[in-house]
């Protein structure tokens, strides 16, 4: 909220500042938290807050979250609810699929898909034919930014021709990282 927060209340003072937007209509907003106790994105959180404020003040449309784990349940519950959702988060690829689930969703961020997409025409304009994308395990303690921007990545360039995927997992601790660097080595450029 911190970093929306203060651009909400602008765009709130200048929408009903003006009264050929809304004729008759007063915009406000509601406030609640997608954190929990620790200022942290929350998936219990979040979808908790969307339903109060679905029960106690019948919204028009929902701002947020910007999290990826918390954007998800909200977006389903606002789809439910028939409801348009507003996010500068949730730029993860999932979101992109917008028959059911995340048919309501506007991100007003950017989207991994997007990133996926610019590494395909780089791949054309400059006749790249070989790389490598070299993703760290990561534990689910995080919204994992890194792990979804390279999903973006991992889902668009198989759209090229003549591509092969192939996953390598390992894991810190004693995992065999020269075999790693080596396979990257020969295949990945």
């Amino acid at each position: 909220w911190p970093r929306v927060g203060p651009a909400v209340g602008l765009a709130v003072a200048a929408v009903n500042a003006r009264e050929d937007l809304l004729p008759g209509w007063t915009l406000r907003w509601v406030f609640g938290s997608s954190e929990d106790d620790h200022g942290v994105c929350s998936e219990m959180a979040a979808p908790l807050a969307a339903v109060d404020l679905r029960l106690a003040h019948h919204p028009h449309a929902f701002l947020g979250p910007g999290c990826v784990y918390t954007a998800a349940p909200v977006a389903r519950f606002t789809s439910h609810w028939r409801l348009p959702l507003v996010t500068a988060g949730a730029e993860a690829h999932g979101f992109d699929d917008k028959r059911e689930q995340f048919g309501l969703i506007t991100r007003a961020g950017p989207s991994h898909r997007k990133l996926g997409e610019l590494g395909v025409q780089l791949h054309r304009r400059y006749n790249w034919t070989r790389r490598a994308l070299l993703v760290y395990w990561d534990e689910k303690v995080d919204d994992r930014p890194y792990f979804f921007a390279a999903e973006g990545l991992y889902v668009q360039l198989p759209t090229l021709r003549n591509l092969t995927v192939m996953d390598i997992v390992f894991r810190g601790g004693g995992g065999n990282f020269s075999f790693i660097i080596q396979e990257i080595k020969q295949k990945g450029r």
